[in-house]
Parts: structure tokens; C-alpha cells; sequence
């Protein structure tokens, strides 16, 4: 488990580190900056994790055909294409909402010059999508046949890359126009074309690799594979969807509260999902571990990974726990300019919310892990109504009633999170440890 996830970790870790760039260089363009930055890629997350979701279906689906048959290479092939296919079906509308984000976002109560900037910043931010689907159908690729290091390879890369962009970009450094915030969204998508074109480089040259023929002929239609590819990741999709979206709302509340707080919000839960990604990286190295001895019919095998996945996310998490308990102001010290104003407000809400997010970490450990390991038995439609059960009809409604009934203000909304992740790790792994009960072995 080990071997497979910690790339997979690293890479995930990369790409949050790229987001984390962004949000400190917005940082230092001053509090409203960051704010209108964090209303603009809330409403930028809630349509790409459903995207990140359906590519997700790339992996399990991969892992249980070699499970089954580990010499595939057309049933291979056919998978990576659909998934291409599925990346261009999805772009399109989500292209279409973003352009509209100043609408958007003024039509839900914020800030009429928050929405303005945030606006100006999707309308660069938004092209990034494409190449990053494409992107992530590759990784997808590269991890179910165990080989994911390559992945985080070009991540790497696309890091150094992103924050050069940046400063060039935002700052107007090295000759560069000082664009802002458009200037970060560019340097987002300069840095997913990086990504998708060095993978695709990998593939399409690497030996292990290059005898599926991934891009070849790949305008080529094949439709049974293509609803196979949106019955499983569609789901997977909305589970994703359900728990981003929830976070998105509780940003839009926060915004409804004041700019310090939703500044504030932005610190806070860009460090939890920073360390979100290692149970990420060990839950999808769990999806190819699971599938694969799924695909074999291997029942202790696929008992194993999913045991040392949950023991391996569960123990980090406690870990992280305790920093954010111990020494919440080195880790908000990054993210602020002590020399603008406001800061050492936003500073101080920043360490409050870090100590509801480190109530939080064991829950969202453990719900991430169990969506996973039950993706590598191919179960995605009942984690979904979990996700939508847990996050919007209890934790979402919990949220906005604490943070605007009750003195707890933004800590409220933070307090709604918690329970909704607790309640869907909870729905998540009762289902794991019940799949002999349910019927989650039988062959598919």
C-alpha cells in the first residue's frame, strides 16, 4: 500500500501546494484580494471536484479489468478513451456557468465588488479545467497499473511552474503585465496544459506505456464503453460533488458573515485540505488495491487493503490533529502580510477555525477512505446518497443555523462541517465492514 500511495500522496500533496501558492500570493495582494479569490475557486471547486470525480472512474475501473485479466490492453485502452470522451462532455457547460461567476456569485448576496474581481479571476481561471480532466484520465492510467511516480513527477514540475507564473503574472515581475487575480487564474492553466502534456509525453514514450496506444485513434466512438465510464463515475462524481459543494455553501455563508471571516475561511481550509491529500493519496492507491483483488476474486485481499488503508489515513490524521490543536499560528503565519491592514484579525478567526478543523480530521480521514475502498468494489450509487444525506440535508442546514442563530458565528459553520463529516465516515465504513452482508463481493 505503501509503494503504490506515497506518489500518489506526493502528488496530491503538489497539486494542493499549487492551490496554496495562489491563495498566499492573493495573501499579499491584501484581505479583500483574498477574499474575492477564495469566493471565485469556492465556485471554480464546486464544479471541478464533480469533474475530478467522474475521471475518477478512470482508476477502479482500470484496476478490476487487470484484476481479472492483468494482460489487457484493448479493455484498457477503450477505458482511457471514454474517459477523454468524458472530459470534453463535461467542459462545455461548466465553461459556460464559470463565465457567468460575477452574476453568479451577486445573485447569492455577496459583496457586488467581491463578485466583480472574483468574476475577472474565473474568466481566466475557467480553461484550466480541460487540460486538468485530461490530465487526471492519464494519472488515472499510470496508477492502475501501479506505476504512479510519473504523475508526481509532472506535478512537481507544474508546482515550480505555477508559482513562477504567478509572480510574473500577479506581480507584474520579469516584464510581465501585473494582471491581479486574472493573472493567478492564468497561471493555473498554463500549469494544468504543463501537467496534461507531460504525462501525455510519458505515455506516449515510456515502454511500459506505450504498447496501449492511448491517443491513437481516439476520435473514434464507442458508446457501450462510454455509458459504462458515466454509470460509475457519475456517482463517484456527485458523492464528490455533495462533499466540495457543502464546503463551497459553508465559503458562501461565510462570505454573508463578513470579508475577515470568509478571509479567514480561506487560511483555514486550504491548510485541512493540504492535509486532506495524504488520506486522498492512500485512499486511491486503496481503489487499485481493492479492485485489483476484487477483480481476481481474492476476498482477503481485498480485506488486507482495505484494513491497512483505514489504519495508515485514520493515524495521519490524528497526527495532523494535534498540530492544528498545538500550533495553529505557525501554520496561519504563511498565508498573511503582518503589515496590511486587518491582517491580524484575519489572522486570529484563521487559528479559531483551525481548531474545529482539527475536531474534524479523524471524520474526514475516515469518510474519504471508505468512499475509496468501496469505489474498488465498483460501489458508488449508495456512497452517493450517503454524501448527499450527510452533507446537504443535515450538515449544510446545521452550518447556517449556527452560524447565524447563535453567537458562534463563523465557528458555527465550522462546527456543521464536523458533524457532516462524522456522519458520512460513520455511514461509509459501516457499509465497508457489512460488504460480505450486502452482496459488495459478487461478481460485476
Amino acid at each position: 500500500m505503501l509503494a503504490l500511495g506515497w506518489p500518489l500522496v506526493l502528488t496530491n500533496v503538489a497539486q494542493t501546494a499549487m492551490t496554496t501558492t495562489d491563495v498566499i500570493m492573493m495573501g499579499h495582494l491584501g484581505p479583500r484580494e483574498l477574499a474575492a479569490g477564495a469566493l471565485g475557486a469556492n465556485l471554480y471547486m464546486a464544479v471541478l471536484i464533480f469533474g475530478i470525480g467522474v475521471m475518477g472512474a478512470v482508476a477502479p475501473m482500470l484496476s478490476i479489468e487487470l484484476g481479472a485479466n492483468r494482460h489487457a490492453v484493448r479493455e484498457i485502452r477503450r477505458t482511457v478513451r471514454q474517459g477523454f470522451w468524458a472530459a470534453a462532455t463535461l467542459v462545455g457547460p461548466m465553461w459556460l456557468c464559470l463565465w457567468q461567476g460575477e452574476a453568479l456569485l451577486a445573485g447569492m448576496g455577496q459583496d457586488a465588488g467581491l463578485a466583480r474581481a472574483a468574476g475577472g479571476y474565473l474568466q481566466t481561471l475557467q480553461w484550466s479545467l480541460l487540460p486538468f480532466f485530461l490530465y487526471l484520465v492519464l494519472r488515472g492510467f499510470i496508477a492502475a497499473l501501479q506505476r504512479p511516480f510519473w504523475g508526481f513527477a509532472v506535478v512537481l514540475l507544474a508546482v515550480g511552474f505555477n508559482a513562477l507564473a504567478n509572480w510574473c503574472l500577479m506581480f507584474g515581475a520579469l516584464g510581465f503585465p501585473a494582471l491581479g487575480l486574472p493573472g493567478s487564474g492564468l497561471a493555473t492553466t498554463l500549469s494544468s496544459s504543463l501537467m496534461f502534456g507531460g504525462l501525455a509525453l510519458v505515455v506516449s514514450l515510456d515502454r511500459r506505456f506505450r504498447r496501449f496506444r492511448l491517443f491513437g485513434r481516439v476520435w473514434v466512438a464507442d458508446w457501450p464503453r462510454y455509458r459504462a465510464f458515466w454509470r460509475l463515475g457519475l456517482p463517484i462524481g456527485a458523492t464528490l460533488a455533495f462533499e466540495v459543494a457543502v464546503f463551497s455553501g459553508a465559503a458562501l455563508l461565510m462570505g454573508l458573515i463578513g470579508p475577515a471571516e470568509l478571509a479567514a475561511h480561506a487560511i483555514a481550509i486550504q491548510i485541512a485540505s493540504l492535509t486532506f491529500m495524504v488520506p486522498l493519496g492512500i485512499g486511491q492507491a486503496a481503489t487499485v488495491r481493492v479492485g485489483r483483488a476484487f477483480g481476481a476474486g481474492d476476498r482477503d485481499g481485498v480485506a488486507r487493503a482495505g484494513a491497512v488503508a483505514i489504519a495508515l489515513a485514520l493515524g495521519f490524521m490524528a497526527a495532523t490533529a494535534l498540530v492544528m490543536l498545538l500550533a495553529p499560528q505557525v501554520l496561519v503565519r504563511p498565508f498573511l502580510d503582518a503589515a496590511n491592514p486587518g491582517a491580524a484579525a484575519v489572522a486570529e478567526l484563521a487559528m479559531t477555525f483551525l481548531l474545529w478543523a482539527a475536531v474534524f480530521q479523524i471524520a474526514d480521514g475516515g469518510q474519504v477512505i471508505g468512499s475509496c475502498i468501496l469505489r474498488g468494489l465498483g460501489d458508488a450509487r449508495v456512497p452517493m446518497i450517503f454524501a448527499g444525506l450527510g452533507y446537504w440535508a443535515i450538515g449544510l442546514p446545521l452550518a447556517a443555523g449556527l452560524g447565524f442563530l447563535t453567537p458562534l458565528a463563523g465557528a458555527g459553520i465550522w462546527v456543521g462541517l464536523a458533524v457532516a463529516l462524522g456522519i458520512v465516515a460513520v455511514l461509509m465504513l459501516r457499509r465497508w465492514f457489512g460488504r460480505e452482508r450486502l452482496g459488495l463481493l459478487a461478481p460485476t
